[in-house]
Parts: C-alpha cells; structure tokens; sequence
C-alpha cells in the first residue's frame, strides 16, 4: 500500500467536494436517509471541477502528478496489465539491480519482454530500489534480456519510471555512462519491435536507456525530459526553488514533447488523473499496448529497423532549423 496521499493546492476543491460526497453516503447509510440526488449534484460538480483542474495544468503540476505515491507502478501493472509473468534475475557480470525489473511475460495473449523501472510505494521499498534509479547493473541486465528477447523473436515492452539514473561514485566507477550509451546503441538495431511507456517520471539518461523504441509513448500525467526541473533550476540559477520556472522552459509536458516528435502517442488517463482510478488506467494501458504490439508486428523487421532509425535522426531538426533562422537574421546564438 502507499503511504498517506500528497495534497496539492490544485486537488483541494476535488478533495472537498469528494469528502463531502463521503459523508454524505455514511450518513446516508446510518441514516437511512435517501440521498441519492444530492450526491449525484455532487459527483457531476467534482467530476467538472476535474475536468477543469487537469485541462489547465502546468509543467510543475504534471510533474508533481508523475510522482504521486499513489500513482499505479510496475507492480501495480503487473497484476492489471500483464500475465504469467516470470522474473529473470541478474546482469551476468555483477549483479541483480531491484529498481530494472525484467522478465518473460505476456499482454493480450501476446508474448512479450519486459523491462522495467521499479520505484516503490512505501519509503522502505523507495529505499532499497534508490527511489527508482537504476545501477549500471540495472541497465546491464535490460540489454541483456532485450538480446534473449531478439534471440527468441519476442517483442519488447519497456515502462519508464525513474527520476535518473543513479549518480553515487560506485555507479559511475562501474561504468554508468558507458552501459547507458551501449543500451542506445545496441537498441537502436536490436532486431525485434520496442515499445516504450513513460508511466511517470522519464529523468534524462535513466529514462532513455530503456527508451529507445519504435513506438514511445507517455501517459498524460507523466513527463520526459533531459533533466529534471529541480536539476535544471539549481545549474541555471543556483536556486532550486526555481523549478516551476524550468519545467515550464524544459518543455517536458506530454503535448509538448509530442509536438516536438519526441514521443510518437499520449496515453490518457483517467479524469482526475491515474492514482485516483488504476484499474481504469490498467485497463486503459494494456489496450494501447495490444494497439500498438499489433501494428509493429505485422512490419517486416528490416522496414521496422529502417524507420526507428529515421525517427531518432529527425529529433532535433526543429532546434537545427530555429537556430538557422536566428543565424540569418543576425542573432547572436551558442558558439557565434
């Protein structure tokens, strides 16, 4: 179980209107009392404060939503999404990472492999998983089971969680940068379909070396981004207070980032966002999974290889073609 729910300023109204609903079915059960209206009154005004609230939300508030303790996770998942899982254990070199969860599994009656980032929902498990940064081990035992995975023609499956990759001085001894670039690498000609979710946090190359896929996707109140605001505050101003500010320049929303062609689909949630209904999320994932594990199945894998190829080599093409137009015009950029 999480432990007691975060409260943002932006929920209040929905958490009011929702507690009153409570009371007001206890009272009604006690009671005896036919309340049948005025609950309905205030179900339809919380169900339209909702849609008011997460129809306007900012970059900080979507990112304070992606690490909701409540928000369903990989194991979570596990139970909702997939079936007949089998753990497979170990990077055959070092060790058994707890925050990469790997494994033989299926989705629609589709086999499949999954590689995962497993954050926790208690602090003792976000202790022991380093609140969801993988080791080098971690990011050693993905690649390898993505290898198992082309060996036996399996598609792989890759949900994305985690606010970085881990940055003690024994990940970095052990070769963290390293395996993180090989994973792009290797991933980038693996020859079997990928897909990618970012469920909740995507933080710089923790997120993307499990990321680099033929359909990435990210749910509605998840965000993906280079760095992550608190980050990017304390570089540029020395002053990590400032992170609203950088999560509005970081440009890390899902709309956003699909506007950019980073991500390929935005994956709704639920109204009032996935912690407040999982089962309705997990019925919602495992449908785009299906969606999308169908349509990259039935591509002959040298096209399948050719176009992820093609989509990573135009990320960028936007930055390219907006620094050309200041060129031209006489603006001063970086490194002129």
């Amino acid at each position: 179980m999480a432990e007691n729910p975060v409260e943002r300023d932006f929920e209040k109204p929905i958490l009011e209107l929702e507690k009153r609903i409570e009371e007001l079915e206890s009272f009604s059960r006690k009671a005896g009392v036919d309340l049948t209206e005025e609950i309905t009154n205030l179900r339809n005004r919380a169900n339209q404060q909702k849609r008011d609230v997460f129809a306007n939300l900012s970059a900080w508030q979507r990112v304070l939503l992606s690490r909701d303790p409540a928000r369903p996770d990989l194991m979570d998942y596990l139970s909702m999404v997939f079936e007949d899982f089998v753990e497979l254990h170990g990077d055959r070199a070092l060790g058994d990472d707890g925050a990469m969860v790997t494994g033989l599994c299926k989705v629609g009656g589709i086999k499949v492999m999954l590689v995962a980032q497993r954050k926790g929902k208690t602090t003792k498990e976000r202790m022991a998983w380093n609140f969801g940064s993988p080791n080098p081990e971690g990011y050693r035992k993905a690649i390898e089971k993505m290898r198992l995975a082309e060996k036996f023609k399996l598609p792989v499956v890759t949900l994305v969680n985690t606010p970085g990759a881990y940055p003690g001085i024994a990940a970095e001894e052990h070769g963290q940068a390293f395996i993180i670039a090989k994973n792009l690498f290797d991933m980038s000609k693996l020859r079997t379909p990928i897909v990618s979710i970012v469920i909740g946090e995507g933080g710089s190359g923790g997120a993307l070396g499990i990321s680099v896929a033929d359909k990435l996707a990210i749910l509605q109140n998840a965000y993906l981004s280079v760095i992550s605001p608190e980050g990017c505050a304390a570089i540029l101003w020395r002053d990590a207070s400032k992170a609203p500010l950088a999560a509005e320049l970081l440009r890390l929303t899902p709309p956003e980032l699909q506007q950019l062609g980073i991500v390929d689909d935005v994956i709704p949630e639920p109204l009032g966002g996935a912690h407040r209904n999982p089962a309705e999320m997990g019925t919602i994932l495992k449908a785009s999974l299906v969606k999308y594990l169908d349509e990259l199945m039935q591509q002959p894998i040298d096209r399948l290889l050719e176009k992820r190829y093609e989509k990573h080599r135009r990320i960028g093409y936007f930055i390219e073609s907006e620094t050309q137009k200041l060129v031209a015009s006489g603006v001063p950029t970086l490194g002129k």
